[in-house]
């Protein structure tokens, strides 16, 4: 198995996607927007994957955290609200954000269950700081690291009573960052009593079971090399000072914050102690160029993405997808009521 997430290039797979995905065996596939048009196809899209490998038990993963970060979108799904939404009620009422927060996640699972996704990346464990770049901004529920902790495990149960996966991120935290990591590198001066709060959240989820990098460098930890590519922060910091001991994606590897051509940034990444590269733009060259740096993917990776892939239904899954949503939206509504 290739320890790598690959995208797809349409809304079917071509011969070419078909022959190499076959031979590369990856880890994992991500959907965009450009590979969902309808509930119909999307499904018939996911069990084609299926095919390939002659599994059910299959990595296929989508950024579905709502607010402006949504791949599947109306007016075929529902919208989703933003992180922020959730941050505003527990200012008012916690206990009802909490409740709220695993409603909609539920709710939301119940799309992704039926499309054949088994995964989301989300939810978004990065402590809103001010002044910092608007990459994060309302996609984070707050500026407090105990109430991003605790909304954020209220997601992951909400997308597991689904029979979903969540991916925690961007680790060990975006929030401070000042540029988008898109477009360029953001460098972190923050001091390591600072970036303790941020690691906060992450700490309390730790035992999640995937999480994903941030591309941002962080001076006081490792001055020369993103999170993404640093044994540093990858080792000691994500494994041993936060305890996570799950799956590790990087974020998208053609994101303009790291050099190198994109088979070279996977190789650095995965070299550093990442479990999985993530390449979501279904370039062929970059895609067979990964396959040759990579090589197989690790005992110890394996094994934690089979624990990934066991996520199953939790017992007490509380009802229909418009059950669900009705009941987030009268806890919203207590924000505009007060």
């Amino acid at each position: 198995m290739t320890p790598a997430i690959f995208g797809l290039s349409g809304t079917s797979l071509s011969a070419d996607e078909r022959a190499f995905f076959r031979e590369a065996d990856p880890a994992g596939y991500i959907l965009f927007g450009r590979n969902v048009e309808s509930r119909a196809q999307l499904r018939a899209l996911t069990d084609d994957l299926r095919a390939i490998h002659g599994r059910d038990a299959l990595l296929i993963t989508i950024d579905q955290e709502g607010g402006r970060v949504a791949r599947m979108k109306p007016p075929v799904w529902a919208a989703w609200p933003a992180g922020a939404a959730f941050d505003a009620l527990y200012e008012l009422a916690p206990a009802s954000a909490i409740e709220a927060a695993r409603a909609n996640a539920e709710a939301l699972g119940h799309d992704l269950a039926e499309a054949g996704i088994t995964c989301t990346h989300a939810p978004v464990l990065d402590v809103r700081q001010p002044g910092a770049h608007d990459v994060i901004g309302d996609r984070a529920y707050g500026f407090e690291p105990m109430r991003v902790a605790a909304i954020g495990r209220a997601v992951l149960d909400g997308l597991a009573r689904a029979g979903i996966c969540g991916t925690i991120k961007h680790m060990p935290g975006h929030g401070r960052a000042g540029a988008d990591s898109h477009k360029e590198l953001p460098t972190v001066t923050a001091s390591e009593v600072e970036l303790a709060a941020d690691i906060v959240p992450f700490r309390a989820l730790r035992d999640a079971p995937m999480a994903m990098t941030g591309h941002i460098r962080f001076t006081a930890w490792d001055a020369e090399h993103p999170a993404t590519q640093s044994p540093f922060v990858i080792h000691e910091i994500i494994r041993q000072r936060i305890g996570f001991s799950g799956l590790l994606l990087t974020d998208d590897l053609d994101m303009e914050a790291l050099d190198g051509s994109v088979p070279e940034r996977a190789e650095r990444a995965l070299a550093a102690g990442c479990d999985i590269a993530l390449n979501c733009w279904a370039k062929m060259d970059d895609m067979t160029g990964i396959c040759e740096r990579a090589g197989a993917m690790s005992a110890a990776a394996t094994t934690r993405l089979d624990r990934a892939l066991a996520v199953t239904r939790l017992d007490g899954a509380s009802g229909t997808q418009a059950d669900l949503i009705a009941r987030r939206d009268a806890l919203l509504g207590l924000v505009a009521a007060a």
